[in-house]
């Protein structure tokens, strides 16, 4: 069986090189519907049926990001830093009972950003939302809410929270008003990120393609690793930058020595680092899918970001599918492959729209993306 359906993707495979032509496959089908494009936004809630809830907290530094979307959906993670810090990714993996959540929380604070979830969890199951096997009188549904979290406790802020961390009452006030608006930059999980020796951000991108279906993307970065390229202001995403989405620098035509991390952080820690993402489409695509989408996405950070997944970082992306836009004729694998290779690119603008976009914190010296020498 694996051996026939690998001979029918093959077959196919000629197929995909004819795209830029506009031929048609022997039933009329097109291969190239025309160019996509940029959502109207440009940031993940392009997709239908997702909303964003944001808050930071200017005295700690630090902040939460939530991805909502309007019901359960399905979703897969994919971890490839040395140091990730997370909640509930385990409930995501193959074979496992439940592989759809109700919500993704990205946040600052280290493994005390993990209480986000908490505030998440509770203003989902006081409106009945969650995971119910059966649904009996007087027993709460469970909220499935994957949460991962970036480091920004040594950015200054003040941490002195003891035995209260602002983080369960950061993600009630995200939840407060979630939004198809999300402000990029220093906001959200964003807010304390550093990204290699530039003041890091909360990122968003999103493309939508010629047959109507749209894949987002949500990043916090907080890399090890630089986001230009040494001795330039060119970010490494330029290839990738629709417009002058993050100033309009595009590639660099710089030779980079192998050794020359740039802008890279100096002394890195574990869990000092770490960028974690969420990507988001509305193709009908499974759990089983997604996994692959977000593994491919990871590919995304590889090309904005230079080093990336090190033993220093805790990088972890989420897919999400909301299910709204059915997959066009085809085999579905090849589709699978496509919005994988879309996420990567989409990914990639996000980092950078999200250091472009940064500024830094009241009373927060250091240098951003716009202060560097032009």
């Amino acid at each position: 069986m694996k051996r026939r359906m690998f001979l029918g993707l093959t077959a196919t495979l000629p197929m995909l090189a004819t795209r830029r032509t506009g031929a048609r496959a022997d039933e009329g089908t097109p291969l190239h519907p025309g160019p996509g494009y940029v959502g109207p936004t440009n940031l993940i809630t392009d997709v239908t049926g997702l909303t964003v809830g944001e808050a930071h907290d200017t005295r700690s530094r630090t902040g939460v990001t939530v991805i909502l979307p309007d019901q359960r959906v399905a979703c897969a993670v994919d971890v490839r830093g040395g140091g990730p810090g997370t909640r509930e990714t385990d409930a995501l993996t193959a074979g496992n009972l439940v592989r759809s959540v109700d919500a993704i929380v990205l946040s600052g604070g280290s493994v005390y950003g993990l209480g986000s979830a908490d505030g998440v969890a509770a203003w989902l199951g006081a409106r009945g939302r969650g995971f119910s096997m059966t649904k009996q009188p007087g027993v709460p549904p469970s909220p499935i809410v994957p949460t991962a979290i970036l480091f920004d406790l040594a950015n200054g802020g003040d941490k002195h929270w003891g035995l209260n961390p602002p983080y369960r009452d950061l993600a009630l006030k995200a939840m407060d008003h979630p939004s198809r608006s999300v402000t990029l930059g220093t906001a959200g999980a964003g807010y304390g990120a550093q990204a290699g020796a530039l003041k890091g951000g909360l990122g968003s991108a999103s493309f939508v393609t010629a047959d109507g279906l749209t894949i987002g993307a949500l990043v916090a970065v907080n890399s090890l690793g630089s986001v230009v390229v040494p001795g330039t202001r060119h970010f490494w995403a330029g290839p990738f930058e629709i417009g002058r989405e993050f100033g309009g620098l595009g590639a660099s035509a710089a030779h980079v020595d192998p050794e020359d991390w740039g802008r890279a952080k100096l002394n890195p820690a574990a869990r000092a680092n770490t960028t974690i993402a969420c990507i988001a489409t509305d193709a009908d695509i499974d759990a089983d899918d997604l996994k692959r989408v977000a593994m491919m996405a990871q590919d995304g950070l590889a090309r904005a970001i230079r080093p990336v997944h090190s033993p220093f970082d805790g990088d972890v992306i989420f897919a999400l599918s909301t299910g709204h836009h059915s997959l066009p004729p085809g085999p579905r694998p090849l589709h699978v492959a496509r919005l994988g290779a879309l996420a990567a690119d989409v990914l990639a603008r996000a980092v950078a729209r999200g250091v472009y976009e940064a500024n830094l914190p009241p009373d927060m010296d250091g240098p951003t993306w716009k202060s560097l020498p032009g």
